[in-house]
């Protein structure tokens, strides 16, 4: 389950520091999220980042990319692999 970030984003510059995988960088309007790099912190924490520090809960789950942990944690390999 890759998180998406809602049109509900004030920009405020919070959750982009916070993910580990390098996810979220500024879209045009609104900051986006990878879902290629998303693994909602899997392998770094036990709870996504970006979700615990965003001040309007604009981050969500992404229903177009549905994921298990272990396909989270599958990918996170790849990702510590590949650095």
């Amino acid at each position: 389950m890759a998180l998406i970030i809602t049109d509900e984003c004030i920009n405020c510059d919070v959750c982009e520091p916070e993910c580990p995988n390098g996810a979220i960088s500024q879209g045009e309007e609104i900051y986006k999220i990878d879902p290629n790099l998303c693994t909602e912190c899997v392998g770094h924490y036990n709870e996504p980042q970006c979700v615990e520090v965003c001040p309007v809960d604009c981050i969500i789950i992404n229903p177009n990319r549905i994921e298990t942990k272990e396909q989270l944690q599958a990918k996170y390999q790849l990702l510590v692999s590949a650095k």
